[in-house]
C-alpha cells in the first residue's frame, strides 16, 4: 500500500518598498504589517533606515522592508541612506514601488532604469487616488505603463485603505517557495531601543522647524525594563551648538513638550509605564563623518 503524503509548501521572501519621500511608503508598510513600525510625518527624510516588518502565517512569511525616500544626497548621511535603497533592489523577491498621483515619472529616469533592469515581479502602487478623478487617473496610469512596462499597476489609497486588500494575494502569488528566514514569532529586525529612538525622532520632526530636525540623531543610552516601569535615558545629538539651545527651548519648554509627547507614544508602543530622561549633546557635523554615521547605524 503506497501512501503519498503531500507536504504543504511554505513561501518566504523579501518584499521591498521603495519610492520618493512622502508618497506613502511608511503608511503602506504599517497597513500591511499591522503595526506602527515606520514613523510617519509629512517631512522628507522621515525614514532614514531600512526597517523590516514580518507577516507570518503557517504557510508563508513575508519580510516587508521600508526604505528611505529616494533623494539627491546633500550629506554623506544621505549617500548612506541611498545605499539602503540599492540593497533593497538587489535582494528583493518582490518590489513594491510606491508613487502618487502628483509624481512625474520623467523626473526619476535613473531609478526607473534600475527597476526595469531587475528581474523580479514589480507592483507599482499609485497612491492617493482619493485625491483624483477617473479621467486624470487613467492618464497617469498610461504614463507609468510606458515607463515601467513590466510592472503591474494598482491604484490605491494607503491612508483610506482603498484597494489595499489586493496587494497581499498578489505578493503571495509571486513569493518563492522557501523556509522562513526569521523566527515566526519575530515582528521586526530592529530592537526596542531602535523604535524608542524613532518615536523620539518623529516628535522632533513634528515639533521643530527648518533644518533642526534633520540635524538630530537620537541615541538610547539606557533601557532598563523594571517590574512596573521602563526607565529610558536618551541623547539627542545635534550638529551645531546653536541647535542645542533651540532643541531645549526657552526655560526648557520645548524639550519638556518633546519628552511628554514621546513618552506617551512609547508607553502605547510597549504597553508599560515609562520614565524618559532626555539630554541634548553636540556632535559637530556628524552627518558628514563616516565614523559617526557607522556609530549611528548608517
Amino acid at each position: 500500500l503506497q501512501i503519498n503524503i503531500c507536504k504543504m509548501s511554505h513561501k518566504s521572501g523579501f518584499v521591498n518598498i521603495i519610492g520618493s519621500p512622502n508618497v506613502g511608503k511608511s503608511t503602506l508598510m504599517n497597513q500591511l504589517v499591522g503595526e506602527k513600525l515606520s514613523i510617519i510625518t509629512s517631512k522628507m527624510q522621515t525614514t532614514r533606515h531600512r526597517i523590516m516588518g514580518m507577516v507570518n502565517e503557517d504557510d508563508y512569511q513575508i519580510v516587508f522592508s521600508d526604505t528611505p525616500g529616494i533623494i539627491n544626497p546633500a550629506y554623506r548621511l544621505h549617500q548612506n541612506m541611498m545605499k539602503f535603497v540599492s540593497e533593497a533592489l538587489k535582494d528583493a523577491d518582490v518590489v513594491l514601488m510606491v508613487t502618487d498621483i502628483y509624481e512625474e515619472p520623467n523626473k526619476m529616469e535613473e531609478r526607473l532604469v534600475q527597476i526595469n533592469n531587475i528581474k523580479v515581479p514589480t507592483l507599482l502602487l499609485l497612491n492617493k487616488i482619493d485625491l483624483s478623478n477617473q479621467k486624470t487617473l487613467e492618464a497617469i496610469v498610461s504614463q507609468w505603463k510606458l515607463k515601467l512596462p513590466n510592472a503591474q499597476i494598482l491604484p490605491i489609497s494607503a491612508l483610506h485603505k482603498m484597494s489595499i486588500n489586493f496587494i497581499l494575494p498578489k505578493i503571495l502569488e509571486w513569493l518563492p517557495e522557501n523556509p522562513p528566514y526569521f523566527d515566526k514569532e519575530q515582528l521586526t529586525n530592529k530592537s526596542m531601543r531602535f523604535f524608542v529612538s524613532e518615536i523620539i525622532r518623529e516628535k522632533i520632526l513634528l515639533i521643530y522647524q527648518k533644518e533642526v530636525p534633520y540635524s538630530c540623531e537620537v541615541v538610547v543610552e539606557e533601557y532598563k525594563d523594571e517590574e512596573k516601569i521602563v526607565k529610558i535615558r536618551a541623547n539627542i545629538m545635534v550638529s551645531r551648538t546653536s541647535q542645542k539651545s533651540i532643541v531645549i527651548g526657552h526655560l526648557g519648554k520645548k524639550i519638556k513638550k518633546l519628552g511628554t509627547e514621546a513618552r506617551i507614544d512609547i508607553e502605547s508602543f510597549i504597553s508599560k509605564k515609562v520614565y524618559l530622561d532626555l539630554f541634548v549633546k553636540v556632535d559637530k557635523d556628524w552627518r558628514d563623518k563616516e565614523g559617526k554615521l557607522k556609530k549611528y547605524g548608517y
